[in-house]
């Protein structure tokens, strides 16, 4: 996740720096270092924020599971945890799911998928999202 994404999320919500903050259970002064670039924002911290901005979407949408959107077959849903757990609108939060006919081997490599993938940018819709997709 990037600087600008944290921002983007934090103002969508509707927080300031400080309620953020308290939001997520970090230091006010890790919110600043992490808004102005001076630490990278680490996985757990990007996991939960995404997570919080999907419940508060989430509120607002009767989106379809991911297995409808992308019209996955039978055999490959038995074996998504998203599937088992009926949790198609969160799949991109979720390890081990199967996405482009394989497990992602970790965080960061599932997430370049995901960001990519119709599912996340509906229930994600992040101009920063958008932008890295069309490569800006």
């Amino acid at each position: 996740m990037e600087k600008q994404e944290l921002a983007e999320i934090r103002n969508h919500l509707g927080k300031t720096q400080k309620q953020f903050a308290q939001l997520i259970g970090i230091s006010l002064k890790s919110i600043k270092s992490f808004e102005q670039g001076w630490r990278n924002i680490p996985t757990y911290i990007e996991r939960q924020v995404l997570f919080i901005l999907v419940a508060n979407q989430a509120l607002n949408k009767n989106t379809k599971p991911c297995w409808v959107i992308k019209k996955c077959p039978m055999a490959i849903r038995q074996n998504c945890p998203a599937w088992e757990l009926k949790a198609g609108q969160v799949c991109w939060f979720i390890n081990g799911t199967i996405c482009k006919g394989k497990v992602q081997k970790d965080w960061s490599e599932k997430m370049k998928i995901c960001r990519k993938c119709k599912v996340f940018k509906l229930m994600i819709p992040l101009k920063e999202s958008r932008k890295q997709e069309n490569g800006g």
